[in-house]
Formats: structure tokens, C-alpha cells, sequence
């Protein structure tokens, strides 16, 4: 079920609680997405992704840069939530590590080694088949009928997405339309790869105000520079199309991008 208290921005309802309340909301089952800016900017023209956020259960305000904009211009606030805080509040819930009823979906071996080791330093007791090794999934058709069946064997009651955005959430919401219970379905990407070191390290603080995009940009300038650079157009997005879906208020045939 999805949350009453949420805020609407480009037609997509943000979570306006605190981390503590989505990780009780999920201990009901429900999909949660955490889109960032650079992946926000493609609803204009990638119709399946706009579709999963839509369908998604609980979407949480990830985006410090869509925060800023939106609290600048209206008078709706609302509080980011970023993957990497509710992830860390996740993790660190003692209900959640004592069921360790989990499985994750990793991109690589290795990814899944480092991340199966990192459960298990907080307390989960995890086995090497707790990681399911994802394919590479065509953006335009992201179904996966192996891991479908996985799930239904295993039955785990929260499932970790850790893959890129603009996959995990069509993955994420696939997986909620074809599977036959309901469980905590999240994807929060490369939000444990910070965590376990893969990605460059963020401290708390610089989680809290906004900074995590530029310290990824000083550890891999060539990768997250232009991204984040494409991300300014997010801007224009919002002024233009604020509360509004902007694929049902754009003429037929135009495409922002």
C-alpha cells in the first residue's frame, strides 16, 4: 500500500516521512525507488522508466538537487531522504538482521562477495546463494524470467537491487507485477557499493548536505562530471512541468531531452 504522506513532483509521489518510517513501511512488502537527477531527466522520453516510479510503492527524494529546486519555488518542503541514509538504516535495523530474509542482485561476482561479506559484518547470516549474479539487461526490456524463479523457490522477504538506475526500477517493478506474494522489493543501486568501498566514501556529512555528487566526481571525474552535467536540465523539467506528469502535458511528438 502506499504512503498517504507524499509530496507530487513531475507526477510521481515523493515520501515525505523519515528514513525510520520507510523502513517500517517495507517490512509489509512494497516496491521502493530512489531515482537521482541523472535518471530523472530521462521520464521525458524513456516512458518504461517513468512507469516504474509510478508504480513503485514508496519513492523517496534521493535527489539533493531536486530537493533544492522544488523547495526553492514551492511552498509543498520537501526533506531529501538520500539511498544512502536509508540504506544505512536498513541495514542497521535489528528486526530485519535477525530474520536475515534477504536476497541481493549484484551486476558481478565480485560486487557480490564484497557485499555478501559486508551483510554479514552487520549481522546477517548469509549463505553464497543469498546473491543472485543479474544479466545484462537490455534497457528497453528488462524482465528476467531466471530470477523470477529463484525468488519464488526461496521466497526471501526483502530483495536488494543493487544495479544501475534506469535498469533496477524497470527490474524492481517487473518483478512486483510477476511474482506471486508481495515482498519488500528495493532498489538503492550503487547505494552499498559506498559502503563497501567500491565507490568513493561518504561521509555523513557530506551525505547531509548535498556533497555525495561531488565526491564521486573527484574519485572518477571522466564517469560522473558529464553525468551530473546532463542533470541540470533537470531544471528546466521542474519549472516547466512542476507538479504535472510531463508526458500527458507535452504535445504529441516532442521529446526534451
Amino acid at each position: 500500500m502506499k504512503p498517504h504522506n507524499t509530496t507530487t513532483i513531475l507526477g510521481i509521489d515523493f515520501f515525505k516521512g523519515k528514513v525510520e518510517d520507510v523502513v517500517q513501511l517495507l517490512k509489509s512488502g512494497g516496491l521502493l525507488v530512489v531515482p537521482a537527477a541523472p535518471a530523472l531527466i530521462t521520464i521525458t522520453w524513456d516512458q518504461q522508466y517513468y512507469q516504474s516510479l509510478q508504480d513503485a510503492d514508496v519513492v523517496i527524494p534521493d535527489s539533493g538537487y531536486m530537493t533544492m529546486i522544488w523547495n526553492l519555488f514551492k511552498r509543498d518542503n520537501i526533506k531529501r531522504i538520500s539511498g544512502l541514509e536509508f540504506l544505512i538504516s536498513f541495514l542497521n535495523c535489528y528486526d530485519i538482521q535477525k530474520e536475515c530474509d534477504i536476497l541481493i542482485v549484484d551486476p558481478r561476482p565480485a560486487d557480490a562477495a564484497l557485499n555478501l561479506n559486508y551483510l554479514r559484518d552487520h549481522n546477517f547470516t548469509v549463505t553464497p546463494d543469498a546473491s543472485y549474479i543479474a544479466p545484462m539487461y537490455k534497457k528497453d526490456n528488462v524482465i528476467d524470467v531466471a530470477l523470477l524463479g529463484v525468488i519464488e523457490k526461496r521466497k526471501p522477504k526483502y530483495i536488494l537491487v543493487n544495479l544501475g538506475g534506469g535498469v533496477q526500477e524497470k527490474l524492481g517493478a517487473y518483478l512486483k507485477a510477476n511474482l506471486s506474494y508481495s515482498p519488500a522489493i528495493i532498489c538503492t543501486g550503487a547505494a552499498i557499493a559506498f559502503l563497501t568501498g567500491v565507490q568513493a566514501k561518504i561521509p555523513t556529512w557530506a551525505d547531509k548536505y548535498y556533497m555525495g555528487w561531488f565526491l564521486r566526481c573527484i574519485d572518477k571525474p571522466r564517469l560522473y562530471i558529464p553525468r551530473y552535467f546532463k542533470a541540470f536540465k533537470l531544471l528546466v523539467i521542474m519549472l516547466r512541468y512542476g507538479k504535472n506528469n510531463p508526458l500527458k502535458t507535452m504535445r504529441p511528438g516532442v521529446v526534451l531531452k
